[in-house]
């Protein structure tokens, strides 16, 4: 017989559970994130700033990806909602190859 006591345990158990697992989850999409935000940088200080932006929306799908260009220097914003909507942000700078 299962009693009051040993159903709320459980009910708790399976809270937590949810809560690390979302976790883990937001962890995984923030560093998807960075490894966008590091790919374009590099690709937009190649001169393909498109390609960036491709490839970020490829690795951090459903991200948000700006690219900031200053006048030796290339910035990468890329930003996105993770788990129980936490906003999850990663930049990246490089500085232009020369041509």
């Amino acid at each position: 017989m299962v009693t009051v006591e040993a159903a709320v345990a459980v009910c708790a158990l399976l809270a937590v559970m949810a809560l690390a697992a979302a976790g883990l989850t937001a962890v995984i999409e923030q560093m998807r994130c960075t490894d966008a935000a590091r790919e374009a940088a590099r690709l937009a200080a190649r001169g393909e700033r498109q390609r960036g932006e491709q490839v970020a929306g490829e690795i951090a799908a459903g991200a948000s990806v700006v690219i900031h260009s200053e006048a030796d220097a290339v910035r990468v914003v890329v930003g996105k909602r993770g788990p129980l909507g936490l906003p999850l942000t990663a930049e990246a700078f490089a500085v232009l190859e020369p041509r």
